[in-house]
């Protein structure tokens, strides 16, 4: 059983930043990727930034430079800081972690969080 707990989430103006938190814990072999999506009602849930335990980090363009996502695979947390927020950002944030269960199985499962609100207005 893996669970996820997000936290940080809030209310903040314009301009201002935020960082979201997720922790894993749970009886699993590793953690091989770490991400953050974000979902606005009526809309497909997207992406906004994605780790990897090789070091890499991918965003997409238009939140490059805003966002940063710092994953510590030692600890099995994962942070998103968000900067120079605008209202468009407003939606549902969600830590996704991808988890090896087994050293004996390359078998890699998906997990979700709760989802943590982000609202940005003046």
């Amino acid at each position: 059983q893996v669970q996820l707990v997000e936290s940080g989430g809030g209310s903040v103006q314009p301009g201002k930043s935020l960082t979201l938190s997720c922790k894993a814990s749970g009886n699993f072999f590793r953690i091989t990727r770490m991400n953050w999506y974000r979902q606005v009602p009526g809309k497909r849930r997207e992406l906004v930034a994605a780790s990897g335990v090789d070091g890499t980090t991918n965003y997409p363009y238009s939140l490059l430079g805003r966002f940063t996502i710092s994953g510590d695979y030692a600890k099995n947390t994962v942070n998103l800081q968000m900067n120079s927020l605008k209202p468009e950002d407003t939606a549902v944030y969600y830590c996704n972690v991808q988890i090896r269960e087994s050293p004996s199985s390359s078998v890699v499962s998906d997990y979700w969080g709760q989802g943590t609100q982000v609202t940005v207005s003046s």
